[in-house]
């Protein structure tokens, strides 16, 4: 593509820097504005400079992308209502034998839960819930929120609905969700494997220095469990609900308790002429400070205790037969991705069953998707979409294109350092919309089996790259802002630590993974 006139190629470089420093640094002091208004602003910048036109910058958008992310963002909302999550916490939990056991844990289910649930939500989710394990057991927080984290970045990898650079990797190579998952599975399984051995000699001496007790004790299941029923997941602002709103004045505390008081100390009694009459009179244990009085009062409670029994198995059955039917609508969506059918829609189709299967007014589901995140991208497609116009990423690629080749150890050397510092300055979506299509079109002058390789180093490496900076990627914050915030056990993750750690693992695991990435 050639370059176009100074003026607007100046513009657009003006556009395009103003959107990436207000997505990297979201609290500019000069503007303070968040990442999606910075989204926003970048594309309106476009349009206003004349880079694009307003049709050029609606067709940017890619709804596909949209749809698929919007339908997963449901499944997910449902699948932590179903319990889902816990049970992924039970199995951290379950007769682990020590700390170091535990990491592996954390390793393992983290990278497999992201990879099918996405690593945003993963974190989301298990974020406090490791927090609390750690605490329980007098561990320490920092090698198991590495763990989740880096993990989280690489079992995203593997499947097109990980992360939503293999999402656009997916949709603009036309690679089925198996052509996908088979060329990236098994580098995506040594790479948390080497990883987890990272992690372990980074902090084997921190965390032999534990807690005699077993992590794995009943109470501390038990008590995991809570936490991780007591957790809520909210996408759409990636935190707790705050607790200043979750817990009412206590004044207002009082006063409803001596009202439930007061209520609770009312029961009804029939008068002789067969009307009804309130009474004030002690309450029975037995029945929650409801009590009867008559003749017929103890025939009375136990009617009543049986229908309440019957009522509260038909309530636990019905629940029952709900989760199972989000569990087989989840599985139905993961098996009509295998078989290649539209993934937008798969993910779509999902989503609306499972508000109609929930039988209820579903606002308060769909209040819980990220629009934030979805917005954010609608402005990244038109932002980046410009700054291509400009001819500025041709330009460069060309210089680097000789050097890059994908069929040459030290092509793909070069290709891979590209993508990596790209991705920690420009972010990963963007280095994708930036590089994918060129980085395939190279690839396929040698073969179509090479360019389907081109599109999975680009998942992989853009993908693991997240893990070298808590910048790097989404669930990276998600997990410092949410170890920062927990109620029970808070923890402030710097950048010096996780970067300390996140340089050699990246430059190992990357390197490791390129081994066995197949097309």
């Amino acid at each position: 593509m050639a370059m176009e006139a100074p003026l607007k190629v100046a513009l657009g470089t003006l556009a395009f820097v103003v959107f990436w420093i207000l997505a990297v640094f979201p609290a500019v002091p000069c503007l303070p504005i968040g990442r999606t208004a910075g989204s926003l602003l970048g594309a309106l910048l476009m349009v206003i400079f004349r880079v694009i036109s307003p049709e050029e910058a609606y067709s940017a958008i890619d709804l596909p992308i949209l749809g698929l992310l919007f339908g997963t963002m449901v499944v997910s909302v449902f699948l932590e209502k179903a319990d889902m999550f816990k049970y992924l916490g039970h199995v951290l939990s379950w007769k682990s034998r020590g700390g170091k056991d535990l990491l592996l844990r954390i390793c393992l289910v983290s990278a497999i839960a992201s990879a099918l649930f996405t690593n945003d939500t993963c974190c989301v989710v298990l974020t406090e819930f490791i927090l609390n394990i750690a605490r329980k057991n007098n561990l320490p927080p920092k090698p198991f929120l590495l763990a989740l984290a880096s993990s989280s970045n690489i079992g995203s990898a593997a499947t097109p609905i990980g992360n939503p650079q293999n999402l656009l990797i997916a949709l603009q190579s036309g690679m089925s969700f198996v052509e996908f998952l088979s060329g990236i599975v098994v580098a995506m399984l040594v790479g948390v494997l080497v990883n987890a051995a990272i992690l372990l000699c980074y902090f084997w001496r921190l965390l032999s220095a534990e807690k005699d007790e077993d992590v794995g004790s009943a109470a501390a299941v038990a008590t995991a469990e809570v936490d991780v029923n007591l957790h809520r997941f909210s996408p759409a602002t990636m935190s707790h609900l705050d607790v200043k709103n979750s817990q009412a004045p206590a004044s207002d505390a009082s006063a409803q308790s001596s009202v439930s008081g007061a209520a609770n100390l009312r029961c009804r009694t029939s008068s002789g002429d067969g009307g009804v009459t309130d009474s004030a009179m002690a309450p029975n244990p037995s029945r929650g400070g409801i009590c009867e009085s008559g003749d017929d009062g103890a025939s009375t409670r136990t009617k009543r205790e049986d229908e309440h029994e019957e009522c509260a198995e038909s309530t636990g059955w019905r629940t029952q037969l709900w989760k199972t039917c989000v569990y087989l609508v989840t599985t139905g969506m993961l098996i009509s991705l295998s078989l290649g059918l539209n993934m937008s829609w798969t993910a779509i189709t999902a989503a609306l069953a499972l508000v109609v299967l929930d039988f209820r007014d579903a606002l308060p589901c769909l209040e819980k998707v990220s629009y934030s995140l979805l917005i954010f991208f609608s402005g990244m497609f038109i932002t980046v979409n410009g700054f291509n116009k400009t001819g500025i990423p041709s330009a460069l690629w060309e210089f680097v294109e000789p050097y890059a080749q994908i069929d040459t150890v030290g092509g793909v050397a070069l290709l891979s350092l590209v993508i990596l510092l790209l991705s920690n300055v420009a972010s990963n979506v963007p280095t994708v919309l930036l590089l994918g299509a060129r980085v395939a079109a190279s690839a396929a002058i040698v073969s179509l089996a090479e360019e389907m390789r081109a599109w999975l180093i680009l998942a992989w490496v853009s993908t693991v790259a997240g893990n070298l900076s808590l910048l790097g990627s989404a669930a990276n914050l998600i997990v410092c802002e949410q170890a920062r915030k927990a109620k029970s056990f808070g923890y402030n993750l710097s950048f010096l630590s996780h970067l300390v750690f996140g340089i050699p693992s990246t430059l190992i695991v990357t390197a490791v993974g390129l081994l066995f990435v197949r097309s």
